[in-house]
């Protein structure tokens, strides 16, 4: 999962002839060229057309670049730059704009871009007078009218936004920013097959359809069609910029063949390291991660935080619920400080958070942790995997939101956790006898500014799946108005992953929302007291 290598999406449906008269208005003042004949749209047709490419086997996409633009490298790709005056609604007073991206580098299946007025689409046409072809030595005039595009940006004129506020590349990869204008994390379509012992199925966004907003809208929608070898969906994007930034989302899926493991709404991120996990410390920066952590609301009502980490080794885990009311993937520590990267600003990068519209029945938000070597890979998705499988021949629907910020739009009404910190157990001064792992959880919030702490019973309940906990303590943390619990943990004799859950309460009343972690003890052959 390199950000820098996902492949890009292709067509489904086949190309015809030109027509002049077919584009709308706003396209042609654009600059903007039809291609092929236009016909009617909408959702109900979108949602045909992907159960019309189901019911039929899988076919790779597009066809193979023409060589110079198959050829292009890094620094020849990044100076192909799209013309402004060539956006779609650039000559308009709408509040968006839309910007095509050319093929090429890491971006070889051609995706086909659809402008939608009054209920007929239209396709837009490569034509290079879009593009300014910088130093890359690409002759646009020499490229097929039917090329195709990589995706789009979506730009907006509303307050607060000085550049992108949505992007859509490769596969079924989007991302998107809150009024921090910062990217980060990513989204997709969907996943399938993630952390299996076979390779991943990535799933193309091939064809997507921009419906022309009213001037006074401050949404935009797009309309996207998947397609895989496994399994065709049509999706609705009603994207309305802001802090946070909202992402209305429907998708109706049709498989063409059982998938073992389906991930709906998946979130993808990247964490080398940080606070909690310094195995691949090895840079000049504190910390470096888009997501410091996994956070769930059950369908009970339950909060639950987890941590992200950097594991030595693949790490799955599976958070059974019903119904959940919301998880995401966030960026909860944003002092610059703890990162002094001036540069990607990872204080800045946006959280996300997934909500769904209905019930989703029963299933498990699935959290998959790669090692990385460094923070251009990103190794960490999150996804909802629903216990009643998708079967070919039927249509499944799943409705919910994404929202894009510095914070989610729901959070704990208790304490949450603001730090957790591991390293070396036992007691400072005094001889270590054996070996032991210490972690330090600073909870804030809530209730603990304002707790009474002469008649208060606090105390951190502490569950270990094996192994045992000592040297416990929850005492009052000043500088962030709240607590810092501690406790080491002295694991069993074998190696396999301990559960740790840790939450606070005063006398029988619940005081946070719930840390819950994965710890890897070492090997016998390396546990040595005071290491």
């Amino acid at each position: 999962m390199q950000r820098r290598t996902f492949l890009g999406a292709a067509s489904a449906l086949a190309v015809s002839g030109c027509s002049n008269l077919a584009i709308s208005p706003a396209a042609q003042a654009a600059g903007l060229q039809p291609l092929g004949q236009p016909h009617a749209f909408d959702y109900a047709w979108l949602k045909g057309a992907a159960s019309n490419l189901a019911s039929r086997p899988y076919e790779q996409h597009g066809r193979p670049l023409p060589a110079d633009v198959a050829s292009l490298d890094w620094d020849q790709f990044q100076s192909i730059q799209f013309k402004p005056d060539h956006a779609l609604w650039a000559d308009r007073k709408l509040q968006f704009q839309v910007k095509l991206f050319h093929l090429g580098l890491f971006f070889k299946r051609p995706v086909r871009m659809f402008d939608v007025t009054q209920g007929r689409a239209q396709e837009l046409a490569y034509d290079p007078a879009m593009f300014d072809y910088g130093k890359s030595g690409l002759d646009g005039a020499k490229q097929p009218r039917d090329l195709g595009f990589a995706g789009f940006r979506v730009n907006t004129k509303l307050d607060n936004f000085k550049g992108d506020v949505a992007a859509f590349l490769g596969a079924s990869y989007f991302r998107a920013v809150g009024t921090e204008g910062q990217y980060g994390l990513s989204a997709r379509g969907l996943a399938v097959d993630t952390a299996l012992a076979r390779p991943e199925e990535f799933p193309d966004f091939t064809d997507f359809y921009f419906e022309q907003p009213d001037p006074a809208s401050n949404t935009l929608v797009v309309y996207a069609l998947l397609d895989s070898p496994s399994v065709a969906g049509a999706y609705r994007f009603a994207i309305t910029p802001g802090e946070p930034l909202l992402m209305d989302i429907d998708a109706a899926l049709y498989a063409r063949k059982p998938i073992e493991r389906l991930g709906i709404a998946p979130c993808t991120s990247m964490f080398q390291t940080g606070e909690n996990d310094k195995r691949m410390a090895n840079d000049w920066r504190p910390e470096i991660h888009d997501s410091d952590g996994l956070a769930m609301n059950s369908g009970s009502g339950e909060w639950i935080w987890r941590p992200l980490s950097n594991p030595a080794r693949l790490s799955f885990n599976s958070f059974a619920d019903k119904d959940p009311k919301g998880f995401g993937l966030l960026q909860r520590d944003r002092n610059f400080d703890h990162y002094q990267d001036d540069g990607v600003f990872y204080e800045k990068r946006p959280c996300l958070w997934v909500e769904p519209k209905a019930g989703w029945g029963e299933g498990a938000v699935q959290l998959v942790q790669i090692p990385t070597i460094d923070e251009t890979f990103d190794n960490v998705v999150a996804f909802w995997n629903p216990a009643q499988k998708i079967l070919p021949g039927k249509e499944t629907l799943f409705g919910y939101r994404l929202y894009w910020g510095s914070q989610p739009p729901m959070r704990p009404p208790q304490a949450i956790v603001v730090a957790t910190r591991a390293g070396v157990g036992g007691i400072v001064g005094q001889k270590r006898k054996y070996y032991s792992y210490r972690f330090a959880i600073d909870f804030a919030g809530g209730s603990l500014a304002t707790i009474d702490w002469k008649t208060a019973e606090v105390e951190p309940v502490i569950n270990l799946s094996s192994g045992r906990a000592e040297i416990t303590s929850a005492r009052p943390l000043a500088s962030i108005k709240g607590v810092r619990v501690m406790f080491d943990v002295v694991p069993t004799d074998g190696t396999d992953p301990i559960t740790l859950r840790v939450f606070l309460k005063n006398g029988g009343q619940s005081l946070s929302e719930t840390w819950l972690y994965e710890w890897v003890p070492p090997a016998l052959a390396e546990r040595k007291p005071g290491a």
